[in-house]
């Protein structure tokens, strides 16, 4: 068979490469990594974690040594752009399909989930999903099942059934909507026998089957199937009707956009973190701009979404913020007194569709708070327990847009039906899916603001706030060690992990904006260690008053700014907060030439004092680790002070570390990682009702005990 080439295709991506694919001759399931990985890379075919594809291959029996026929499929969870062999499920295809004799009807549908087991090939493959008998009854070597926003406007709309067969001139079936399961297998397998010759099969509401014989043909079948749908989008979208029925408002300029966000997230996060903390996403998209300024917007939005994949990330509905893009947005309690009726109101409706809809067995009625909400003029605010949850619910709800759009423009937009959208959401499946998922880390939502974090102290409480599940803001005031740092948390914690920007704690310009993109990035902050800082040691006589004014700037004035930005938006989320302050045994002990350091901690650590006992009433918690003589990957110890130090002590900048280790109780020498190790005790859930404190890392410096 000759290739296509990606001209040949405007609407999706043509990504196969004829010399990878040939590398991978012969073997079936390489092809199949293979081609879900081109398939995943192009959201226009379907969501991160949606769809699921298949093949089908002999393979040798470890039982009986004869060949049998295999079927790769991709397993529970995961993502088709991101997919490997670990990720896939492995089942003797005869034993799935003889699963049939067994099967008690569509009441009962729910056991056979636990009967794939028994169907199992690969011990050590992936679980197999409730998707397996879509791909396992249907005869081909090669199996896509994806969610393009294209097919499934088409699946979505009132006519879809009839659109459908004159597109494809009878050349795609049509399974009317059903919740994916065993029986929804079956009926696949009667359609393609009623209309033997068929290229594909459409499922109302929710997705598309394409297939072929090898993994090209099936490649470029889906490819194909898609093009044609979108392309028929193209040809009749505005033709019929304006666009969701005309625009009827403005989007507010750019900057004033970002800055109407970056005013409300925080508030809009207190909300929905009333059941659990959660974190934010943003996102002034084009594609939603057109949907939240339209005429359609009240009709449409509160009719939800059609396919599963996208409903399961968005919830039933979104909130739809009854708020003007002139609202005065630095009244905060006329704010909250305008947006909490609606998040009540919302929560009212939510609880409303659960009680209607529940069976005798439903789960409990889960976190009633909106994922979605819409700002008409300004954006789309996403909440999800994560980063990337809550990025992957804003490009579903997008999805959905497009899905409304194409719909509309063809025939008429319909969602799943209420009862059916809850059979979805509150499926036993679904819920002990749920129950099996990790127990989230001790800082899962929560978002830490940590100032000099580019390295050495700084950069290891971030690393440690990081590893234990929140989302970070590194900063620095040196661009060079703020990109190295950069590309370390990139490749340790992922894009969605962190932020990265230049932030000087004597510039209240850098600290405002580092704040907005926290804002912007991940919804607001939670916590906020104050870090950042430079020692000078000298004798008295030889102190200058420019030292004291860069000691006192950076490290009093320095935590106080950016406690301050920091407490205006912890007030906005009302849901408290932790200040951790990095200040010093110098804070407490008397030592030669460090009168302006010295002092500077001292003020640091009243400071510290005076704001437990003023921010108490709004539940945030102040507290103070006091470290002493860390000096691994520390800017302080690169040049005088280290000298300094030395010259006082009478040793040499090589015997630092051991001289400071000796005079400690405990002979230790004190590392970043303890640092941050105190820092995480401190926010980590053991402490929550700890205000005002002092935590010495200091390996046991008597004349630095508070008491």
């Amino acid at each position: 068979m000759s290739l296509k080439t990606s001209t040949q295709f405007k609407h999706v991506s043509y990504l196969w490469d004829e010399a990878a694919a040939a590398a991978l001759a012969g073997d079936e399931v390489g092809l199949l990594i293979y081609r879900s990985n081109l398939l995943g890379a192009d959201l226009r075919l379907t969501n991160y974690g949606g769809g699921n594809t298949s093949c089908k291959a002999l393979a040798r029996d470890p039982l009986s040594g004869e060949q049998k026929e295999v079927m790769w499929v991709k397993g529970s969870g995961g993502d088709l752009g991101t997919l490997k062999r670990s990720g896939l499920a492995a089942l003797y295809v005869d034993c799935l399909r003889s699963l049939k004799n067994v099967y008690r009807g569509i009441e009962f549908e729910d056991e056979m989930v636990e009967l794939f087991n028994h169907c199992i090939f690969d011990l050590s493959s992936k679980a197999p999903s409730i998707d397996t008998p879509l791909h396992g009854f249907l005869p081909f070597r090669h199996i896509d099942h994806l969610h393009p926003d294209a097919a499934i406007a088409i699946a979505a709309a009132k006519d879809g059934k009839l659109i459908t067969k004159e597109l494809f001139k009878g050349k795609i079936g049509w399974v009317e909507w059903q919740r994916p399961g065993f029986d929804l297998g079956l009926k696949l397998k009667t359609c393609l026998d009623e209309n033997p010759g068929i290229r594909g099969i459409m499922l109302g509401s929710h997705g598309l089957f394409t297939w072929g014989d090898t993994a090209y043909e099936s490649y470029i079948n889906t490819l194909e199937v898609i093009e044609i749908c979108a392309q028929y989008l193209e040809d009749n979208i505005g033709k019929k009707r304006p666009v969701f029925g005309s625009s009827i408002r403005e989007s507010a300029p750019k900057e004033e956009r970002m800055s109407r966000a970056a005013a409300l997230a925080p508030v809009l996060r207190g909300y929905c973190s009333s059941h659990t903390r959660m974190i934010g996403h943003f996102t002034d998209d084009e594609r939603v701009l057109e949907f939240i300024n339209s005429k359609d917007l009240s009709r449409l939005a509160p009719m939800g979404t059609s396919c599963p994949d996208h409903f399961l990330r968005t919830k039933i509905s979104p909130l739809v913020l009854d708020l003007k893009t002139t609202e005065d947005l630095g009244d905060l309690a006329a704010i909250k007194a305008k947006l909490a009726p609606q998040f009540d109101n919302y929560r009212k409706l939510y609880a409303e569709y659960y009680n209607s809809c529940r069976h005798p067995n439903s789960p409990a009625m889960r976190d009633a708070n909106p994922v979605v909400i819409l700002y008409p003029g300004i954006g789309m605010f996403t909440f999800a327990k994560d980063k990337q949850t809550a990025r992957v619910a804003a490009e579903f709800y997008i999805n959905a847009i497009n899905v409304m759009k194409g719909a509309e423009a063809i025939s008429e937009y319909t969602s799943l039906p209420r009862q059916e959208a809850f059979n979805i959401e509150y499926w036993l499946l679904e819920e002990a899916k749920l129950q099996r998922m990790p127990k989230p880390k001790a800082l899962s939502g929560r978002i830490a603001l940590v100032t000099g974090s580019a390295g050495g102290i700084g950069k290891a409480i971030a690393k440690k706030m990081a590893e234990e599940g929140a989302c970070v803001i590194i900063n620095d005031n040196d661009e060079q060690r703020l990109s190295h740092a950069r590309e370390e948390f990139k490749n340790q914690f992922g894009k969605d992990g962190f932020v990265a920007e230049i932030l000087d704690v004597t510039d209240t310009a850098t600290i405002h904006e580092t704040y907005r993109q926290a804002i912007l990035a991940f919804g607001g902050v939670d916590i906020i260690v104050n870090c950042a800082g430079l020692s000078i040691s000298k004798p008295i006589q030889d102190h200058t008053e420019k030292d004291w004014d860069i000691l006192y700037d950076v490290l009093v004035k320095g935590q106080f700014l950016v406690t301050q930005a920091g407490v205006e938006i912890l007030r906005k989320q009302a849901i408290g907060g932790d200040i951790i302050n990095i200040v010093s045994k110098n804070a407490l002990v008397s030592g030669p030439n460090n009168a302006g350091y010295g002092s500077a901690k001292a003020a640091q650590l009243h400071l510290s004092r005076l704001n437990a006992a003023e921010l108490g009433p709004d539940r945030i918690r102040v507290n103070v680790v006091n470290p002493d003589a860390v000096i691994s990957d520390s800017k302080i110890w690169e040049g005088a002070w280290a000298e300094g130090r030395a010259k006082a002590y009478g040793v040499s900048i090589a015997e630092l570390p051991s001289y400071y280790a000796k005079r400690t109780l405990l002979n230790e020498i004190i590392l970043p990682e303890d640092i941050a190790n105190a820092c995480f005790a401190l926010v980590g859930g053991l402490l929550n009702k700890s205000t005002g404190n002092v935590l010495n890392v200091d390996g046991g410096v008597a004349m630095a005990f508070v008491r």
